[in-house]
């Protein structure tokens, strides 16, 4: 486990050193030749309608009552017996500072991610008992719980976030070729200190 977590680490070590290298070509760009960074961008440009390609995708209604209610004594005992096995494992097999030490090694965790997976435990548990009263409802009484998940039907429309999806952007492209300068220097900034760090990082 310790040996994918630095492979992960190395990945992203990588990536950001690419992403530094690139944005101080870019900087160098824009503080020098804005007119070519402008060209660059129309080629880059594109209008991508994501209305067409997902709306349809996505906002449709996914039924899912025929399954569970019609074999509802299977479904019940299923989800009851997998919401005990998780709680079984959750409550007595999981050791948190065994998980820590396996990931990042003996005293090399800090307490934020103690409490982070303590949490993640923590929600697991609650699902798992949530699952055991769901699965009980629905192997004994599937009428309530019917009655339940009509009242937590909820439509979630995605059209306003594809429409702001699909909105242009022109404020920022010309705040940046208004001031090629400034921008240039602070994305330079960024972008050294981003590769100097990433270097240090990998050449350790």
């Amino acid at each position: 486990m310790k040996t994918i977590w630095e492979i992960g680490l190395q990945a992203v070590e990588v990536f950001t050193l690419v992403v530094g290298l690139l944005g101080i070509i870019l900087s160098l760009l824009l503080l020098f030749d804005p007119q070519k960074i402008q060209s660059l961008g129309k080629q880059f440009n594109r209008y991508v309608d994501v209305d067409k390609r997902f709306r349809q995708m996505i906002d449709r209604n996914i039924s899912s009552e025929g399954l569970f209610y019609k074999h509802n004594i299977l479904a019940g005992i299923g989800l009851i017996v997998g919401s005990a096995f998780i709680l079984v494992f959750l409550f007595y097999r999981l050791d948190v500072q065994s998980i820590l030490v396996a990931l990042f090694g003996k005293n090399n965790f800090n307490t934020v991610t103690d409490i982070v997976i303590s949490s993640m435990a923590l929600i697991g548990k609650v699902t798992g008992i949530v699952g055991i009263l769901l699965g009980s409802i629905l192997l004994f009484d599937p009428d309530q719980l019917k009655k339940i998940e009509n009242r937590l039907n909820i439509w979630f429309a995605t059209e306003p976030i594809i429409e702001k999806m699909e909105q242009a952007h022109p404020d920022v492209d010309a705040f940046v070729y208004k001031k090629p300068v400034l921008c240039g220097i602070i994305g330079l900034t960024t972008s050294v200190l981003l590769t100097y760090l990433a270097l240090g990082n990998i050449l350790k």
